[in-house]
């Protein structure tokens, strides 16, 4: 008892944390299937591998992101039941863009002082979203952290691993000329570009209706960072033949496509071809932020990009529908990289 006193006295409370654990432990053990062998509460999580075997080849894909300043929205709005669910399916679009698809999530949450109910609640969020894809909450970390985290933030990161068989890696190297570039739009600025957002609308009123928006500007902040499973497994069930995928997240398109390009090719963007959703115009705007760099810090309205031969374009259209589908670009030849008319 003396133990734990003087440790509540040095800024940590022990049964906060636990707390905590009881809050979310239902919510994290639904996510779990027979794989799961221990979850919560276990020094290490273990899941079992078996189902791998069904594989010819398979490869693990694994990856660890957070979602950035976007906790510092979510803290000015006290609003923790979205960021969790941003987490989950950023990681999962990171990885589903080399053709791979979850198997456990990893979550980290950490602050200066723990309060249960709101680290229970970003939790059950990352929960909700692994359930969604079916990826098991396998563990994770709550840490109270006085003197490296200021009072009121909040730290948020994960990580994913998933697997693909090694014959449907999806890698880029088999894009070439003439191959056409499909947008699948975003919710908004999803978990990147938060720290120049937040500075441009801070004098703005977050919390009633902004008539350029038709929604709250904290609404339109954190509207939850789409995940494009089901989309992309749409695709491959239709016989689109996805040669290469691109997760629109920091750096935008500018950054991130020409990450999956082949040596002597790039990137035509047509810059009309998609519309612009109303939080980046109105980000621009009060910020006088050019062109060139809005394209550099958000997704500006495209979330992920598919490159397909061009004779597959109309039926990856008729499988999503051409409002959730849109041609925005093509392969040229030249040094990768993007350029937008």
């Amino acid at each position: 008892m003396q133990k734990n006193d003087a440790y509540t006295r040095a800024g940590v409370n022990i049964a906060a944390g636990q707390q905590a654990v009881d809050l979310m432990a239902a919510a994290v053990r639904a996510t779990y299937g027979p794989e799961v062998l221990a979850g919560i509460g276990a020094f290490g999580g273990l899941y079992d591998a078996r189902g791998l075997k069904t594989l010819d080849a398979p490869v693990l894909v694994a990856s660890t992101d957070g979602v950035g300043t976007k906790t510092k929205v979510a803290a000015k709005l006290d609003c923790w039941d979205t960021i969790g669910r941003d987490l989950v399916n950023h990681c999962v679009n990171d990885i589903l863009v080399q053709g791979a698809r979850p198997l456990f999530f990893l979550d980290y949450v950490a602050s200066a002082r723990i309060t249960p109910q709101q680290v229970a609640t970003l939790v059950q969020g990352v929960a909700a979203a692994c359930l969604e894809v079916g990826c098991a909450l396998l563990g994770g970390e709550t840490a109270e952290m006085p003197g490296v985290y200021q009072p009121g933030e909040v730290d948020l990161a994960g990580t994913i691993v998933g697997v693909v068989d090694r014959a449907r890696l999806i890698d880029g190297h088999r894009i070439q000329v003439g191959d056409i570039i499909l947008g699948l739009p975003s919710t908004g600025l999803h978990t990147n570009g938060y720290s120049l957002a937040r500075s441009v609308l801070a004098p703005l009123d977050w919390t009633t209706i902004h008539p350029a928006l038709g929604c709250s500007v904290g609404e339109a902040l954190l509207r939850v960072h789409r995940c494009y499973l089901a989309e992309v497994q749409q695709l491959s069930a239709a016989g689109v033949d996805l040669r290469g995928l691109a997760h629109i997240t920091g750096g935008g398109i500018t950054d991130n496509l020409p990450r999956i390009l082949p040596a002597g090719v790039c990137a035509h963007i047509q810059r009309n071809s998609w519309p612009t959703p109303p939080i980046f115009t109105l980000i621009q705007q009060l910020g006088q932020v050019p062109d060139a760099q809005m394209l550099h810090a958000f997704n500006m309205g495209l979330g992920m990009l598919a490159v397909v031969p061009p004779d597959q374009a109309a039926l990856a259209q008729a499988t999503l529908s051409a409002t959730d589908c849109l041609v925005v670009g093509e392969i040229v030849a030249g040094q990768p990289g993007v350029h937008y008319a």
